[in-house]
């Protein structure tokens, strides 16, 4: 999904194109979770391990037709974990940073205490109704998007703010496995709630993003758990929890965002 070229030992490029981006058809960007899920995939490449955690800053916006540089530094790889992070650059402009920590320990226990909220099937869910003018190849062209719970797009009629911020989408990448990097992306989709929340049409511009990664579970749909906490001097922030169709926890996010009424 996030096509990375080779450039040397430590380098990556990324070609920004349409079905990378979100936004205007007259003005598009790369969508922020597709610039963690390179850098994840960067990071992930050169340090031949998984990721733990991974946090990235958005800096500044690349446009469809540029070309990012990822440059991967590795200032400690220990026995078990990594500490690295990757700097996405155009012309020497910075845009995305993402530092991680990868790794894995073996013969360690495992348990889960999050759950699953209660909700229909995606065979039962009405399908995303998008409200804002999109390229209809842009990067949601991906995804097949289901809601169990919240007020999203068209489906919008009630304009009062929601009593507890939760929205739930079931997500599916229609080409491509459910992995650390699809994840990534998906964690993205967490401003969609911003608009559940505060009952209008709303949505907003990350400035970060950090997802952190438990167990792993086939699944073909994932449950996004958006909880929005806040709406604050211009900004929002919340957090989501991705679970596989059987309950488990495969990853949770956090951001925080600039506020955008549409």
């Amino acid at each position: 999904m996030i096509p990375l070229q080779p450039l040397a030992t430590q380098s990556f490029r990324l070609a920004v194109t349409p079905d990378l981006c979100v936004g205007h058809p007259d003005s598009q960007f790369l969508f922020g979770g597709a610039g963690m899920a390179a850098g994840l995939a960067a990071i992930e490449a050169v340090t031949g391990r998984p990721a733990v955690w991974a946090a990235a800053q958005y800096l500044s916006y690349a446009r469809p037709g540029t070309e990012l540089t990822l440059d991967v530094t590795v200032p400690v790889s220990g026995k078990y974990t990594s500490q690295a992070r990757v700097t996405a650059s155009h012309k020497g402009i910075e845009i995305i940073t993402v530092n991680a920590a990868l790794g894995a320990r073996p013969d360690s226990p495992e348990a889960q205490w999050a759950t699953m909220p209660d909700v229909p099937p995606p065979a039962d869910c009405p399908a995303f109704d998008y409200d804002w003018v999109r390229r209809e190849d842009d990067i949601n062209a991906a995804f097949d998007k289901r809601v169990a719970k919240g007020r999203f797009g068209k489906a919008r009629t009630d304009s009062t703010p929601s009593a507890d911020g939760i929205a739930q989408l079931w997500i599916r990448p229609l080409a491509a496995p459910v992995n650390r990097t699809t994840l990534a992306v998906m964690a993205d989709f967490l401003p969609s709630g911003v608009g559940n929340a505060l009952g209008t049409a709303a949505g907003g511009n990350s400035l970060d993003n950090t997802i952190r990664f438990a167990s792993s579970a086939e699944t073909d749909w994932v449950l996004a758990d958006i909880r929005i906490h806040s709406v604050a001097q211009g900004f929002a922030h919340g957090r989501a929890h991705l679970f596989a169709q059987d309950g488990t926890l495969l990853a949770t996010a956090s951001q925080s965002l600039i506020l955008r009424i549409r």
